[in-house]
C-alpha cells in the first residue's frame, strides 16, 4: 500500500483559494442567512477547509433590509449593550435595528455564530453588509451564489 498519497495536507495562507461571493439577502430567513455566511466565511464548504486557518470566502451581502424573522421575533427578541455607566445598559429588539441601521442585523447574527477568539475577528472581517442592491466590490469580479443551491 502506497502510504504517501494519504498524506494529510494542510490549507494555510498561501495555498487557500479565496473568493468574493455576493449574497442577495431579500426574503431569506435571517438565522438561516446566518448560518450558511459563518459556514463561508469559515470555509467549511471547501475541501481543503483547515480549522486553525482563514481560507473562507469574503462574503458580500446586499439587500440588508429586506431580510425577514419569523414568528414574533422582530418585536420579541432582545439586544443588550452597556455604556459602562451605571444604569447604562441599552436593550434594542430587532425593529429598532431595522429602522436605523438594519445591516448591523446581519452583522449581529454571523458574528454570533462565528468563534469567539483572533481567527473568529479575522474572519469577522471579511464580511460586508450593504443596504440596497448596490456595492463596492465590482473590483473583485464576485460570484452571485444562490443560498439555497448550498447545504
Amino acid at each position: 500500500m502506497d502510504t504517501l498519497s494519504y498524506k494529510t495536507v494542510s490549507a494555510n495562507e498561501a495555498t487557500a483559494n479565496k473568493e468574493w461571493v455576493v449574497i442577495d439577502a431579500e426574503n431569506e430567513v435571517l438565522g438561516r442567512l446566518a448560518s450558511k455566511v459563518a459556514k463561508l466565511l469559515r470555509g467549511k464548504y471547501k475541501p481543503n477547509y483547515t480549522p486553525h486557518v482563514d481560507c473562507g470566502d469574503n462574503v458580500v451581502i446586499i439587500n440588508a433590509e429586506k431580510v425577514r424573522l419569523t414568528g414574533n421575533k422582530m418585536t420579541d427578541r432582545q439586544y443588550f449593550s452597556y455604556t459602562g455607566h451605571p444604569g447604562g445598559q441599552r436593550i434594542k429588539s430587532p425593529a429598532d435595528l431595522m429602522a436605523k441601521h438594519p445591516e448591523r442585523l446581519i452583522e449581529k447574527a454571523v458574528k454570533g455564530m462565528l468563534p469567539k477568539n483572533r481567527l473568529g475577528r479575522k474572519l469577522y472581517t471579511n464580511l460586508h453588509v450593504y443596504v440596497g442592491g448596490e456595492h463596492k466590490h465590482e473590483a473583485q469580479q464576485p460570484k452571485k451564489l444562490d443560498l439555497n443551491t448550498i447545504k
